[in-house]
């Protein structure tokens, strides 16, 4: 099969759910192709509203126009297919096309859905412009209702069209299929394949689930109170409030949404009330209808209730109108839906072979890494063997959101700390799910005098009585760091709440450092365009002595390896080369010459300025037979000051993503959290903290 720069993604009917194949291609790529692209040969209106392009861009960075784009508008589309003019219409879409693949090494393109073409033209019109682009196909078909003999036989028919319209196909994807039916489909169609994947999706029902924001964008409903961010839970059933309170309340279930007229104070009330209360199912968020507000008595009961989380939407259309409008919204994978997007891409890994697909596509490995290749590495190397990390933070909203995620995407098993029902009762109204994971109280905790006795035992020529000890394992820091140390769990993550010192301070104490090394350090990995730099020690140490720094510096280069960045060690100062003169010049050259000294395999370079490290230019001039001089990948500060400031400065200025810190040289992996981390944030270091733990071997 002949290389191809595009791949055109399209159903093959209606609803066939080509957006979870769309996030699956996109992410598989955006692990090897540097430069890639997204186009969209027709879109309805504007690309600001087009739902693909929103998805697309703001997951994967893309920049408009030049790696994102579009051919044409529906309402030009229909004028020229109105005019009989067909060709023009293609030649549109190419031209257009021509202009962002120019600038990418691969760009993917998502077919137009049957709304948006003349009935009966739609497929054959994906077909064609795929074929016209060289892009290799991707069709999308649908498997929902139907046997798996329909389901093969409508395959073939489908390939064999492919086949008579000399259009390279990549692989067919089968969507939506019954779980029970899945073997039956690829047992029947495996013999017929004629060399073409052909990949079996059980249907995702989640996926299907419209959220309380799309249910109120399809109604055109606002928000009368509540958070806005609840928004995004799923709405699982939809009931009408039309009957007396008592018999409604035993017809909730957990997820509904209920729909009832504005002047109902009974059902209003009584729904908010089963939402708070704990032997009640949850309730997605209120409906009312009729254009009616609640009277200004429940107005004041809701004043006087502390944030509550129920969103209540308020609609003009009647009870009837908006009870059967609001059950045929079909839920989408959008921007605002993190948990959405990190479902469909974990169903996608799941279920698809993306070795045979990377032979498909036969794409080379890039030579730089870009900081969504590297990320998506941190989550692949991380599922390859999974680990158990413990998060002490458990009932802090991040923490819940990048949870969900992990446990989605399969990168890690994880021990949540807290109050097992205070993180259900949050995780409930954030509208999040946590199955899998396993719920932890300390103060609680059969553990607890186990672990009190071990810290006790470490501890107690420090002073530590038996009671201290007692006291303070009921700390999620303190118990959750004894987990990793008593190998209940492989690595523990925490600093979204608390901070750096209140993570530090139980590892030091309990899990130690490293044999071999002095002192543990820290790390950032800097995530610029098209490299990722290792920046080390911006976080731990203030004032490292010359042999401590050069710990810090060996201890770099092997994360740096670690993580498949080669390691190429920059010993920065003020000066460069012999140029300086000075105690903390003389420093850094004593340093570099111990580093040369314990480790002759690395390419070391100090004292050196930073710009003569980064700048081949600057590089030719100060240190031109120098091999690290404006190639470094590790970069060593003299002391915390500069480091902290220089990380900051670049990933402000530069507009770099900087991952960490994460901490080096303990016994067993524990990092610390930004108070500012964000929830991808968290998932990453969640993942570098399993890829560590691999690194360490099986927990004794």
């Amino acid at each position: 099969m002949p290389k191809a720069k595009s791949i055109y993604i399209f159903g093959s009917e209606p609803r066939s759910g080509k957006s979870i194949v769309l996030l699956g291609i996109m992410e598989l790529l955006s692990r090897q192709v540097q430069k890639l692209g997204f186009f969209r040969p027709i879109i309805r209106d504007a690309e600001t509203r087009d739902k693909a392009i929103r998805l697309i861009s703001s997951r994967y960075h893309l920049p408009f126009p030049e790696r994102i784009g579009y051919g044409i508008t529906l309402e030009k589309a229909r004028a020229l297919v109105g005019e009989k003019k067909s060709d023009e219409l293609l030649k549109k879409i190419l031209e257009e096309y021509s202009s962002i693949e120019s600038g990418c090494d691969v760009v993917v393109c998502l077919g137009t859905g049957f709304h948006d073409m003349p009935p009966g033209l739609a497929l054959d019109f994906n077909i064609d412009v795929a074929k016209n682009m060289g892009a290799l196909a991707a069709p999308v078909a649908s498997a929902f209702g139907r046997t798996p003999q329909d389901v093969v036989r409508n395959s073939f028919v489908l390939l064999d069209l492919l086949e008579t319209k000399r259009c390279d196909v990549l692989a067919l994807f089968v969507n939506r299929v019954a779980p029970e039916q899945a073997d039956e489909i690829l047992g029947q169609a495996a013999p017929k394949t004629s060399g073409t994947p052909i990949f079996v999706l059980p249907e995702l029902a989640a996926l299907a689930k419209p959220t309380v924001g799309e249910i109120a964008e399809d109604l055109g409903a606002t928000l009368w109170s509540g958070d806005p961010e609840a928004h995004t839970r799923e709405v699982e059933d939809i009931k009408i409030g039309a009957m007396e309170l008592p018999n409604f309340l035993d017809r909730l279930v957990e997820g509904t949404l209920v729909i009832t007229p504005g002047d109902r104070s009974d059902i209003i009330l009584g729904s908010l009330l089963a939402d708070a209360a704990t032997s009640y199912p949850r309730v997605s968020g209120l409906l009312l209808t009729g254009g009616m507000r609640p009277v200004p008595q429940v107005q004041r009961i809701f004043d006087g209730i502390p944030r509550s989380s129920v969103p209540v939407l308020t609609a003009e259309a009647d009870t009837f109108v908006a009870g059967t409008r609001a059950a045929q919204v079909r839920g989408r994978i959008r921007p605002e839906n993190p948990r959405k997007i990190a479902m469909a891409i974990g169903h996608m890994e799941e279920h698809i072979n993306v070795q045979a697909l990377y032979q498909r596509i036969d794409m080379p490995r890039p030579a730089r890494v870009t900081p969504i290749m590297f990320e998506h590495t941190l989550v692949e190397r991380a599922k390859s063997n999974r680990r158990h990390i413990v998060l002490p933070e458990g009932t802090e909203e991040r923490i819940l959101r990048a949870a969900e995620i992990v446990l989605l995407r399969g990168v890690a098993d994880l021990t949540l700390l807290g109050n097992a029902d205070e993180i259900r009762q949050k995780a409930s109204t954030l509208g999040l799910s946590l199955e899998g994971a396993s719920l932890l109280d300390p103060v609680d905790s059969g553990h607890r005098e186990a672990y009190a006795h071990t810290y006790h035992e470490l501890r107690r020529h420090r002073g530590i009585s038996e009671q201290m000890a007692f006291d303070l394992v009921a700390d999620v820091a303190y118990f959750g760091t004894l987990m990793v140390h008593c190998a209940e769990a492989d690595g523990l993550v925490s600093g979204a709440v608390h901070p750096t010192a209140h993570t530090l301070r139980p590892a030091f104490e309990i899990i130690g450092v490293q044999p071999g090394f002095s002192l543990a350090s820290s790390v950032f990995f800097m995530c610029l365009p098209d490299r990722v730099l290792v920046f080390g020690d911006c976080a731990v140490n203030p004032e490292p002595t010359m042999e401590q720094l050069a710990d810090i510096a060996t201890s770099s280069a092997d994360t740096a390896k670690a993580f498949g960045i080669e390691p190429r060690v920059a010993m920065l100062s003020y000066s460069t080369g012999e140029s300086g003169k000075g105690a903390d010049v003389e420093k850094v050259r004593d340093a570099t010459r111990r580093v040369r000294t314990l480790r002759p395999d690395l390419a070391v370079e100090g004292p050196i300025q930073y710009d003569a490290a980064v700048d081949p230019a600057v590089a030719r001039v100060k240190l031109p037979e120098s091999s690290v001089a404006g190639r470094a990948t590790v970069f060593i500060f003299p002391d915390l000051n500069n480091g902290n400031i220089t990380y900051k400065a670049v990933q402000r200025s530069a507009n770099a993503v900087a991952i960490g810190p994460i901490i080096q040289g303990l016994k067993r992996p524990v990092n610390d959290l930004s108070r500012g981390a964000t929830v991808t944030d968290i998932v990453n270091t969640v993942a570098i903290t399993a890829i560590q733990a691999q690194e360490k071997g099986p927990r004794l």
